[in-house]
Formats: structure tokens, C-alpha cells, sequence
């Protein structure tokens, strides 16, 4: 088992914390196999996460029962080593030393599941280059999109 200083954490941040970051959060954790710590978070976090998105993650599988919303905090970047923004633009706080990521990708909330799924398809790709990135020897398994 590795040791969390060896882990690395990466923080999916966007404002409402209710789609866009939780899919890349899910995403990041199923791939990783626990050698990449995933966080998500909100700058205004929502109540709850978009049910669209549930829905379209429970379909390929992916468990969202556990996914609530959570405020973005200066810790939580400090924390991690690298923040990925999806829409949270200069409300995400900055911490030096933390590499930043921007992801510009559209917000599912309220989307139909079409839209929902290709934005699930963008982040599936984003999130397996960035973990080979992280952890070259990393054996990703296949899509949960294929």
C-alpha cells in the first residue's frame, strides 16, 4: 500500500459541484485503482448532485450513491497535487505550488442524456490521459464507455 504522500490527489473543482466535477471525481477513482487519490468540489456547492448525472453514470455502472456536494476550500488545494477547474474561473482559490489544469467543458446540469453522455465521453478521455500522465505505470482498464 502506498502511503498518501505518495498517492497523488487531485481536486475536480467547478461551482456547484454537481456535475461536471463529480463525473471526473467517479471517473478518476474507478480508473485509478487507489493509486490516485480523486477529490470534488464546488465554489457554491449545490444541494445535491444533478440527478441527470447520476442517472448516466449509475447506467455505465458507476456507483454516485456517496456523491454530495462539498465547498471548494484553499486546504483542500493546498492538499492535493493538482487542481483540475471545470467553470469555476477566478472563484477557485489559487495556492502556490499546486498545479492548475482547465478543463473547459459544458455544464451537464439540466441536459438530456445524450448531451450528458458526450460530456461523460470528454470527461472519460481528459480523465485516462491525465492518470497515465500521473501514474505512467498505470494499467487503466477499459472505458466504461466501450
Amino acid at each position: 500500500m502506498t502511503t498518501q504522500d505518495a498517492t497523488p490527489q487531485i481536486v475536480f473543482a467547478c461551482v456547484r459541484n454537481g456535475g461536471r466535477s463529480v463525473i471526473s471525481r467517479v471517473l478518476a477513482e474507478h480508473y485509478a485503482g487507489g493509486r490516485v487519490r480523486a477529490l470534488s468540489a464546488g465554489t457554491q456547492p449545490g444541494e445535491h448532485i444533478h440527478p441527470e448525472v447520476a442517472e448516466v453514470l449509475e447506467k455505465l455502472g458507476l456507483d454516485t450513491t456517496l456523491e454530495r456536494p462539498e465547498l471548494l476550500t484553499r486546504d483542500t488545494i493546498a492538499a492535493s497535487t493538482m487542481a483540475i477547474t471545470l467553470g469555476c474561473g477566478e472563484e477557485c482559490p489559487f495556492v502556490p505550488g499546486v498545479k492548475y489544469v482547465d478543463w473547459p467543458v459544458a455544464d451537464p446540469g439540466g441536459q438530456d442524456e445524450a448531451t450528458v453522455r458526450a460530456i461523460v465521453a470528454d470527461l472519460d478521455v481528459r480523465v485516462r490521459e491525465l492518470l497515465v500522465e500521473l501514474v505512467p505505470d498505470l494499467q487503466l482498464p477499459p472505458s466504461v464507455l466501450e
